[in-house]
Protein backbone atom coordinates (compact mmCIF):
# COMPACT_ATOMS: atom_id res chain seq x y z
CA UNK A 1 0.00 0.00 0.00
CA UNK A 2 1.06 3.06 -0.90
CA UNK A 3 1.69 6.19 2.12
CA UNK A 4 0.50 8.64 -0.17
CA UNK A 5 -1.78 9.20 -3.18
CA UNK A 6 -1.76 12.07 -5.67
CA UNK A 7 -3.93 13.15 -7.75
CA UNK A 8 -2.45 15.61 -10.93
CA UNK A 9 -5.70 17.45 -12.39
CA UNK A 10 -4.88 18.60 -15.49
CA UNK A 11 -4.91 18.24 -19.60
CA UNK A 12 -3.55 14.67 -19.99
CA UNK A 13 -1.19 13.72 -22.23
CA UNK A 14 -3.20 13.15 -25.03
CA UNK A 15 -3.50 17.32 -25.00
CA UNK A 16 -0.84 19.53 -27.16
CA UNK A 17 0.91 21.99 -24.87
CA UNK A 18 2.87 22.91 -21.92
CA UNK A 19 0.49 22.49 -19.72
CA UNK A 20 0.06 19.06 -20.82
CA UNK A 21 3.57 18.17 -20.75
CA UNK A 22 3.72 20.15 -17.21
CA UNK A 23 1.28 18.23 -15.86
CA UNK A 24 2.48 14.64 -16.95
CA UNK A 25 5.99 15.66 -15.66
CA UNK A 26 4.74 16.54 -12.41
CA UNK A 27 3.17 13.23 -12.12
CA UNK A 28 5.90 11.27 -12.93
CA UNK A 29 8.36 13.31 -10.74
CA UNK A 30 6.00 12.27 -7.92
CA UNK A 31 5.82 8.58 -8.72
CA UNK A 32 9.09 8.01 -8.28
CA UNK A 33 9.42 10.01 -4.68
CA UNK A 34 9.00 6.48 -2.39
CA UNK A 35 5.22 4.67 -1.73
CA UNK A 36 3.76 7.43 -3.72
CA UNK A 37 0.97 6.41 -6.14
CA UNK A 38 -0.05 9.05 -8.70
CA UNK A 39 -3.06 9.61 -10.52
CA UNK A 40 -3.73 11.94 -13.36
CA UNK A 41 -7.44 12.97 -13.98
CA UNK A 42 -7.85 14.66 -16.96
CA UNK A 43 -10.02 17.24 -19.02
CA UNK A 44 -12.36 15.80 -22.24
CA UNK A 45 -12.60 19.31 -23.66
CA UNK A 46 -10.60 21.94 -21.86
CA UNK A 47 -12.31 25.10 -23.30
CA UNK A 48 -15.93 26.01 -24.34
CA UNK A 49 -16.78 24.35 -27.36
CA UNK A 50 -16.81 27.23 -29.43
CA UNK A 51 -13.04 28.00 -29.41
CA UNK A 52 -11.94 26.96 -33.30
CA UNK A 53 -8.71 24.87 -32.51
CA UNK A 54 -7.70 21.07 -32.54
CA UNK A 55 -6.27 20.96 -28.69
CA UNK A 56 -5.66 17.18 -29.04
CA UNK A 57 -2.25 16.08 -30.51
CA UNK A 58 -2.23 13.35 -33.01
CA UNK A 59 1.12 13.12 -34.21
CA UNK A 60 3.38 12.18 -31.53
CA UNK A 61 3.72 7.95 -31.23
CA UNK A 62 5.73 8.09 -27.21
CA UNK A 63 3.90 6.94 -24.80
CA UNK A 64 5.35 9.21 -21.84
CA UNK A 65 4.17 7.48 -19.04
CA UNK A 66 5.78 3.68 -20.10
CA UNK A 67 6.57 1.91 -17.32
CA UNK A 68 5.62 4.39 -14.37
CA UNK A 69 1.84 2.84 -13.14
CA UNK A 70 0.59 6.12 -13.07
CA UNK A 71 -3.40 5.65 -14.55
CA UNK A 72 -4.94 8.24 -16.18
CA UNK A 73 -8.77 9.06 -16.29
CA UNK A 74 -10.29 11.45 -19.03
CA UNK A 75 -13.36 12.55 -17.46
CA UNK A 76 -13.94 16.23 -16.84
CA UNK A 77 -15.68 18.07 -20.10
CA UNK A 78 -15.91 22.01 -19.79
CA UNK A 79 -19.13 22.26 -20.92
CA UNK A 80 -21.05 19.75 -18.99
CA UNK A 81 -21.34 20.96 -15.32
CA UNK A 82 -22.30 16.98 -14.08
CA UNK A 83 -18.91 15.85 -15.51
CA UNK A 84 -17.53 18.31 -12.80
CA UNK A 85 -19.36 16.43 -10.35
CA UNK A 86 -18.76 12.87 -11.33
CA UNK A 87 -14.81 14.16 -11.90
CA UNK A 88 -15.48 15.26 -7.74
CA UNK A 89 -16.96 12.00 -6.75
CA UNK A 90 -14.34 10.15 -8.99
CA UNK A 91 -11.17 11.85 -7.11
CA UNK A 92 -13.07 11.51 -3.87
CA UNK A 93 -13.10 7.90 -4.01
CA UNK A 94 -9.42 7.26 -4.95
CA UNK A 95 -8.50 9.15 -1.12
CA UNK A 96 -5.92 11.09 -2.09
CA UNK A 97 -3.79 13.35 0.29
CA UNK A 98 -3.88 16.10 -2.12
CA UNK A 99 -5.20 17.23 -5.42
CA UNK A 100 -2.88 19.34 -7.65
CA UNK A 101 -4.99 21.59 -10.29
CA UNK A 102 -2.70 23.16 -12.91
CA UNK A 103 -4.06 26.45 -13.36
CA UNK A 104 -3.04 28.77 -16.14
CA UNK A 105 -5.44 30.37 -17.86
CA UNK A 106 -9.15 31.76 -15.71
CA UNK A 107 -11.23 30.89 -18.66
CA UNK A 108 -11.20 27.65 -16.47
CA UNK A 109 -11.81 28.90 -13.58
CA UNK A 110 -15.55 28.31 -13.51
CA UNK A 111 -15.02 24.36 -13.62
CA UNK A 112 -11.94 24.49 -11.48
CA UNK A 113 -13.38 26.50 -9.01
CA UNK A 114 -16.47 24.74 -8.20
CA UNK A 115 -14.52 21.52 -7.83
CA UNK A 116 -12.30 23.02 -5.63
CA UNK A 117 -14.81 24.26 -3.37
CA UNK A 118 -16.91 20.89 -3.76
CA UNK A 119 -13.77 19.12 -2.31
CA UNK A 120 -12.56 21.61 0.32
CA UNK A 121 -16.19 21.15 1.67
CA UNK A 122 -16.49 17.60 1.13
CA UNK A 123 -13.64 15.78 1.86
CA UNK A 124 -10.00 15.83 3.94
CA UNK A 125 -7.63 16.19 0.66
CA UNK A 126 -5.18 19.09 0.57
CA UNK A 127 -6.57 20.99 -2.31
CA UNK A 128 -3.22 23.38 -3.59
CA UNK A 129 -3.30 24.98 -7.26
CA UNK A 130 0.11 24.88 -9.39
CA UNK A 131 -0.24 28.75 -10.66
CA UNK A 132 1.41 29.09 -14.19
CA UNK A 133 0.51 32.99 -14.42
CA UNK A 134 -2.26 35.06 -12.46
CA UNK A 135 -2.16 37.72 -14.23
CA UNK A 136 -3.41 37.08 -17.89
CA UNK A 137 -1.12 37.44 -20.79
CA UNK A 138 -4.46 38.15 -23.03
CA UNK A 139 -7.44 39.53 -20.80
CA UNK A 140 -10.70 39.60 -21.39
CA UNK A 141 -13.10 41.74 -19.42
CA UNK A 142 -14.20 39.11 -17.36
CA UNK A 143 -11.24 37.26 -16.52
CA UNK A 144 -11.17 39.08 -13.53
CA UNK A 145 -14.54 37.62 -12.27
CA UNK A 146 -12.97 33.80 -13.64
CA UNK A 147 -9.79 34.62 -11.88
CA UNK A 148 -11.13 35.46 -8.50
CA UNK A 149 -13.51 32.88 -8.56
CA UNK A 150 -11.61 30.09 -9.89
CA UNK A 151 -8.25 30.88 -7.55
CA UNK A 152 -9.95 31.57 -4.37
CA UNK A 153 -10.74 28.56 -2.47
CA UNK A 154 -7.72 26.87 -1.89
CA UNK A 155 -5.15 25.03 0.94
CA UNK A 156 -2.02 26.06 -1.06
CA UNK A 157 -0.44 27.60 -4.03
CA UNK A 158 2.65 26.73 -5.87
CA UNK A 159 4.06 29.68 -8.25
CA UNK A 160 6.94 29.78 -10.39
CA UNK A 161 8.14 33.15 -9.55
CA UNK A 162 8.20 35.93 -7.10
CA UNK A 163 5.76 37.62 -9.17
CA UNK A 164 3.37 35.68 -9.27
CA UNK A 165 3.72 35.15 -5.64
CA UNK A 166 2.96 38.70 -5.78
CA UNK A 167 0.10 39.30 -7.44
CA UNK A 168 -1.54 36.52 -5.78
CA UNK A 169 -1.01 38.59 -3.09
CA UNK A 170 -2.77 41.68 -4.71
CA UNK A 171 -5.73 39.58 -6.05
CA UNK A 172 -6.41 38.67 -2.31
CA UNK A 173 -5.53 41.73 -0.70
CA UNK A 174 -7.53 40.46 2.73
CA UNK A 175 -6.23 37.63 2.51
CA UNK A 176 -2.84 36.20 4.72
CA UNK A 177 -0.17 34.46 2.87
CA UNK A 178 2.87 33.28 4.04
CA UNK A 179 5.65 32.88 0.93
CA UNK A 180 7.71 29.66 1.23
CA UNK A 181 10.45 27.97 -0.65
CA UNK A 182 10.29 24.75 1.45
CA UNK A 183 6.87 23.86 0.92
CA UNK A 184 6.52 24.00 4.96
CA UNK A 185 2.49 24.49 5.51
CA UNK A 186 1.05 27.24 7.28
CA UNK A 187 -1.79 26.72 9.96
CA UNK A 188 -5.05 28.14 10.30
CA UNK A 189 -6.22 31.01 8.04
CA UNK A 190 -2.90 31.55 6.59
CA UNK A 191 -2.89 30.33 3.07
CA UNK A 192 0.82 28.64 2.36
CA UNK A 193 2.45 29.79 -0.92
CA UNK A 194 4.91 27.49 -2.11
CA UNK A 195 7.63 29.90 -4.44
CA UNK A 196 9.82 27.29 -6.51
CA UNK A 197 10.48 27.99 -10.21
CA UNK A 198 9.38 26.35 -13.72
CA UNK A 199 11.05 22.68 -13.28
CA UNK A 200 13.41 21.47 -16.52
CA UNK A 201 11.57 19.13 -19.35
CA UNK A 202 13.38 16.43 -19.02
CA UNK A 203 10.90 14.16 -21.15
CA UNK A 204 12.76 15.88 -23.93
CA UNK A 205 16.34 13.83 -23.70
CA UNK A 206 19.04 14.46 -26.41
CA UNK A 207 20.27 11.75 -28.63
CA UNK A 208 23.59 10.98 -28.12
CA UNK A 209 24.60 10.50 -31.73
CA UNK A 210 22.99 13.23 -33.16
CA UNK A 211 24.93 14.06 -36.21
CA UNK A 212 24.46 18.11 -35.78
CA UNK A 213 26.35 18.59 -39.37
CA UNK A 214 24.13 16.24 -41.16
CA UNK A 215 20.90 17.79 -39.69
CA UNK A 216 22.20 20.99 -40.25
CA UNK A 217 22.83 20.28 -43.89
CA UNK A 218 19.24 18.74 -44.69
CA UNK A 219 17.33 21.89 -42.94
CA UNK A 220 19.76 23.95 -44.75
CA UNK A 221 20.78 25.92 -42.04
CA UNK A 222 23.83 28.07 -41.43
CA UNK A 223 26.88 28.38 -39.07
CA UNK A 224 24.97 30.09 -36.33
CA UNK A 225 21.23 29.08 -35.59
CA UNK A 226 18.52 30.93 -33.27
CA UNK A 227 15.65 29.05 -32.44
CA UNK A 228 12.00 29.89 -32.11
CA UNK A 229 10.29 26.96 -30.72
CA UNK A 230 6.40 26.90 -29.54
CA UNK A 231 3.06 27.62 -30.32
CA UNK A 232 3.05 30.72 -32.70
CA UNK A 233 1.03 33.19 -30.53
CA UNK A 234 1.19 37.16 -30.24
CA UNK A 235 2.62 37.40 -27.07
CA UNK A 236 5.88 35.34 -27.91
CA UNK A 237 6.95 38.04 -29.99
CA UNK A 238 8.13 36.48 -33.08
CA UNK A 239 6.78 39.79 -35.30
CA UNK A 240 9.90 41.25 -32.80
CA UNK A 241 12.20 38.09 -33.56
CA UNK A 242 12.19 38.29 -37.58
CA UNK A 243 13.05 42.27 -37.91
CA UNK A 244 15.75 42.12 -35.04
CA UNK A 245 17.15 38.81 -36.79
CA UNK A 246 16.89 40.37 -40.19
CA UNK A 247 19.40 42.97 -38.57
CA UNK A 248 21.95 40.52 -37.68
CA UNK A 249 21.68 38.76 -41.40
CA UNK A 250 22.38 42.42 -42.87
CA UNK A 251 25.58 41.93 -40.99
CA UNK A 252 26.50 38.56 -41.78
CA UNK A 253 26.23 36.05 -43.55
CA UNK A 254 26.36 32.73 -41.48
CA UNK A 255 23.17 33.21 -39.40
CA UNK A 256 20.42 31.62 -39.78
CA UNK A 257 16.66 31.67 -38.11
CA UNK A 258 14.44 28.32 -37.57
CA UNK A 259 11.17 28.68 -36.38
CA UNK A 260 9.45 25.98 -35.42
CA UNK A 261 6.27 25.80 -34.61
CA UNK A 262 2.15 25.51 -35.10
CA UNK A 263 0.07 28.98 -35.84
CA UNK A 264 -2.13 28.72 -32.84
CA UNK A 265 -5.42 29.73 -34.58
CA UNK A 266 -4.84 27.93 -37.85
CA UNK A 267 -5.22 24.09 -36.40
CA UNK A 268 -8.78 23.44 -38.38
CA UNK A 269 -9.96 23.05 -41.74
CA UNK A 270 -11.11 26.34 -42.46
CA UNK A 271 -13.41 24.73 -45.27
CA UNK A 272 -15.51 22.87 -43.40
CA UNK A 273 -19.13 23.99 -42.20
CA UNK A 274 -18.48 23.48 -38.33
CA UNK A 275 -15.15 25.46 -38.08
CA UNK A 276 -17.00 28.14 -39.88
CA UNK A 277 -19.98 27.71 -37.13
CA UNK A 278 -17.54 28.11 -34.63
CA UNK A 279 -15.28 31.14 -35.77
CA UNK A 280 -18.59 33.48 -36.50
CA UNK A 281 -19.39 32.23 -32.59
CA UNK A 282 -15.97 32.56 -31.16
CA UNK A 283 -15.81 35.85 -32.78
CA UNK A 284 -18.79 37.16 -31.75
CA UNK A 285 -18.10 35.87 -27.87
CA UNK A 286 -14.86 37.66 -28.40
CA UNK A 287 -16.16 40.73 -29.46
CA UNK A 288 -18.11 41.39 -26.37
CA UNK A 289 -15.26 40.78 -23.75
CA UNK A 290 -11.99 41.19 -25.67
CA UNK A 291 -10.78 44.73 -25.97
CA UNK A 292 -9.90 46.42 -29.48
CA UNK A 293 -6.66 44.96 -30.41
CA UNK A 294 -6.77 41.78 -28.56
CA UNK A 295 -7.48 39.68 -31.13
CA UNK A 296 -4.98 37.73 -32.49
CA UNK A 297 -6.45 35.32 -34.51
CA UNK A 298 -4.89 36.69 -37.89
CA UNK A 299 -1.98 37.56 -36.64
CA UNK A 300 1.11 35.51 -38.88
CA UNK A 301 4.14 37.36 -38.18
CA UNK A 302 5.64 34.64 -41.04
CA UNK A 303 4.78 37.30 -43.47
CA UNK A 304 7.70 39.09 -42.55
CA UNK A 305 10.22 36.74 -43.91
CA UNK A 306 8.94 37.76 -47.09
CA UNK A 307 8.68 41.72 -46.64
CA UNK A 308 12.58 41.36 -44.94
CA UNK A 309 13.64 39.17 -47.77
CA UNK A 310 15.25 36.26 -45.19
CA UNK A 311 13.89 33.27 -47.25
CA UNK A 312 17.32 32.08 -47.66
CA UNK A 313 18.14 32.42 -43.95
CA UNK A 314 14.91 31.44 -42.39
CA UNK A 315 13.56 27.92 -41.90
CA UNK A 316 10.26 27.38 -41.19
CA UNK A 317 9.09 24.22 -39.74
CA UNK A 318 5.11 25.66 -39.56
CA UNK A 319 3.14 22.91 -37.98
CA UNK A 320 2.74 20.59 -34.32
CA UNK A 321 6.33 18.76 -33.47
CA UNK A 322 5.62 15.35 -32.13
CA UNK A 323 7.11 14.52 -29.24
CA UNK A 324 10.10 12.28 -29.99
CA UNK A 325 11.06 14.82 -32.61
CA UNK A 326 11.47 17.69 -30.37
CA UNK A 327 15.21 16.86 -29.13
CA UNK A 328 16.35 17.60 -33.09
CA UNK A 329 15.63 21.18 -33.24
CA UNK A 330 16.78 21.56 -29.71
CA UNK A 331 20.39 19.66 -30.45
CA UNK A 332 20.49 21.64 -33.89
CA UNK A 333 20.36 25.60 -32.42
CA UNK A 334 22.90 27.34 -31.02
CA UNK A 335 20.67 29.50 -28.35
CA UNK A 336 16.58 29.67 -28.16
CA UNK A 337 14.94 33.14 -28.92
CA UNK A 338 12.36 34.06 -26.18
CA UNK A 339 11.35 37.72 -27.08
CA UNK A 340 8.34 37.59 -25.79
CA UNK A 341 6.24 40.76 -24.99
CA UNK A 342 4.76 39.25 -21.26
CA UNK A 343 6.30 36.12 -19.96
CA UNK A 344 5.83 34.23 -16.98
CA UNK A 345 7.99 30.78 -16.42
CA UNK A 346 8.18 29.50 -20.05
CA UNK A 347 8.07 25.52 -20.76
CA UNK A 348 10.40 26.65 -23.79
CA UNK A 349 13.21 28.19 -21.73
CA UNK A 350 12.58 25.06 -19.27
CA UNK A 351 12.85 22.27 -22.95
CA UNK A 352 16.18 24.71 -23.20
CA UNK A 353 17.97 24.62 -20.10
CA UNK A 354 17.30 20.63 -20.52
CA UNK A 355 19.43 20.78 -23.46
CA UNK A 356 21.87 23.30 -21.96
CA UNK A 357 21.23 25.57 -24.44
CA UNK A 358 21.22 29.73 -24.02
CA UNK A 359 18.69 31.46 -23.60
CA UNK A 360 18.19 34.83 -25.20
CA UNK A 361 15.14 36.74 -24.25
CA UNK A 362 13.26 40.36 -23.12
CA UNK A 363 13.57 41.48 -19.71
CA UNK A 364 9.91 40.63 -19.03
CA UNK A 365 8.35 38.51 -16.67
CA UNK A 366 10.59 35.87 -14.82
CA UNK A 367 12.99 36.27 -17.63
CA UNK A 368 15.20 38.54 -15.28
CA UNK A 369 15.20 35.86 -12.36
CA UNK A 370 16.16 33.25 -14.28
CA UNK A 371 18.27 34.16 -17.32
CA UNK A 372 22.03 35.84 -16.47
CA UNK A 373 23.46 38.02 -18.91
CA UNK A 374 26.80 36.50 -19.71
CA UNK A 375 26.31 33.74 -17.89
CA UNK A 376 23.50 31.61 -19.85
CA UNK A 377 22.03 34.06 -21.70
CA UNK A 378 21.57 37.51 -22.63
CA UNK A 379 18.89 40.17 -21.71
CA UNK A 380 17.35 42.28 -24.60
CA UNK A 381 15.08 45.51 -23.43
CA UNK A 382 11.52 45.23 -23.80
CA UNK A 383 10.19 45.93 -27.34
CA UNK A 384 13.74 47.05 -28.58
CA UNK A 385 14.75 45.74 -32.02
CA UNK A 386 17.64 47.20 -32.30
CA UNK A 387 18.49 45.69 -28.84
CA UNK A 388 17.17 42.35 -29.45
CA UNK A 389 19.92 42.29 -32.77
CA UNK A 390 22.77 43.01 -30.50
CA UNK A 391 21.78 40.77 -28.16
CA UNK A 392 22.29 37.89 -30.81
CA UNK A 393 25.39 39.30 -32.08
CA UNK A 394 26.80 40.00 -29.11
CA UNK A 395 26.20 36.05 -28.42
CA UNK A 396 28.22 35.28 -31.61
CA UNK A 397 31.30 37.32 -30.42
CA UNK A 398 30.61 36.00 -26.81
CA UNK A 399 29.28 32.79 -26.44
CA UNK A 400 27.70 31.44 -23.61
CA UNK A 401 29.77 28.29 -22.18
CA UNK A 402 27.25 25.25 -21.80
CA UNK A 403 28.51 24.16 -18.49
CA UNK A 404 26.86 27.32 -17.03
CA UNK A 405 23.23 25.88 -18.64
CA UNK A 406 23.71 23.10 -17.14
CA UNK A 407 24.30 24.66 -14.02
CA UNK A 408 21.07 26.89 -14.17
CA UNK A 409 19.37 23.09 -15.20
CA UNK A 410 20.77 21.58 -12.00
CA UNK A 411 18.84 24.53 -10.27
CA UNK A 412 15.54 23.66 -11.11
CA UNK A 413 15.54 19.82 -10.78
CA UNK A 414 11.65 17.92 -10.37
CA UNK A 415 13.13 16.01 -7.49
CA UNK A 416 13.29 18.86 -5.25
CA UNK A 417 10.08 20.02 -6.76
CA UNK A 418 7.89 17.15 -5.90
CA UNK A 419 9.44 16.74 -2.27
CA UNK A 420 8.40 20.57 -1.59
CA UNK A 421 5.06 19.38 -2.67
CA UNK A 422 4.57 16.64 -0.86
CA UNK A 423 4.99 18.07 2.70
CA UNK A 424 2.70 16.51 4.93
CA UNK A 425 -0.13 19.46 5.01
CA UNK A 426 -1.95 20.55 8.53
Amino acid sequence: MPDKTIVCFGPGPQFKGGISNYNTSLAKSLAKQPNTKVHIVSWTQQYPAIIPRDFIDKASKKDLLEGTGITVDYLTNYNNPLSWKKTCDFIKSLNPDKVIFQWAIALQGLPMGWMARWLMRNTNIEVLFDVHLVKQKEASSIDNFFLKYGLEKAHSYIVHSLKSAEELEELYPNQKFNITETGERSSGETRTVIKLYHPIYDMFQPDPNFDLEAVKKELGLKKHVFLFFGFIRKYKGLHQLIPAFAKVAAKRDDVSLLIVGESFWNTLDKTKWSTRLKKSLFGLAKSLVLKKGDNEEDYNPLALIDEYKLQDKTVVINEFVPNEDVHKYFQVADAICNYYLVATPSGVESIAYNFHLPVLATAVGHFPETVKPGFNGYLAEPENIDSMAEQMLKFIDHPIDRKNVKVTADQFSWENYAKAVLVQSF
